[in-house]
């Protein structure tokens, strides 16, 4: 069953596509986890949209910032049509989560949002990838150039097997590259990351000014 929930993912356009059964959430903040949103949670479907190697060739103001938020769509689409399908399928019940708005989490002083789950933590033990030190999820296959999606649903499905990591030991492209040092051993400080990635331009279209993060690493298009 598990196989064949894979491949209506799969089917509907995501490249990549793993389960963590709900034990694995054991460290997750409370307010964050998954039976928080669904009681009676027992599996979590994690699966990703590649984004086009070539949009990280360019500058990240319009190209990059347009098709990376056109990302999170193809997701809640694909999200929508694939619970609507294990429920006719496999008689069970599927919620799915949006890849990234709306959510209820603020910090204001500290520009700080955190999504309904935590798509990356969740894709990590889904067995998709583990953390890079930029605290974006590496892939074997795909880099850091992926979008992440997930599925909740009551059927009891078994963790797929942690990946295997691919951040390369020492390096610190990603901490060396950030103009503002917002990336350190705690992880990413929000704050100085939004104030010098996000703005608009004089047509008042929502620009990104910088992706180093995710373009610097060596492991961005995979190993």
């Amino acid at each position: 069953m598990k196989d064949k929930i894979r491949d209506i993912f799969l089917n509907l356009g995501a490249e990549v596509c793993g389960v963590a059964n709900i034990d694995s959430f054991i460290n997750t903040p409370k307010g964050f986890h998954p039976a928080e949103i669904y009681s009676d949670c027992k599996s979590v479907i994690v699966f990703a949209k590649a984004l086009p190697k070539g949009i990280a060739q360019v500058s990240p103001r319009i190209i990059y910032k347009h098709f990376n938020d056109f990302g999170p769509v193809e997701l809640d689409r694909i999200a929508y049509l694939a619970a609507i399908e294990i429920e006719r399928s496999y008689n069970g019940f599927a919620v799915p989560i949006p890849s990234d708005g709306p959510y209820d989490y603020w910090d204001t002083d500290n520009m700080e949002g955190r999504g309904l789950i935590s798509m990356k933590h969740a894709a990590v033990l889904a067995g998709l990838g583990t953390l890079g030190k930029s605290t974006l999820l590496l892939n074997r296959q795909y880099g850091n150039m992926l979008n992440l999606g997930a599925v909740l649903t009551n059927l009891n499905l078994l963790s797929d097997t942690p990946a295997d990591r691919i951040c390369i030991e020492g390096c610190s492209q990603c901490i060396e590259n950030c103009p503002v040092n917002a990336i350190n051993v705690d992880g990413v400080n929000q704050k100085l990351c939004r104030n010098n990635t996000y703005a608009s331009n004089d047509r008042g279209f929502d620009v990104v000014n910088c992706n180093k993060c995710r373009t610097k690493c060596p492991m961005a298009f995979g190993k």
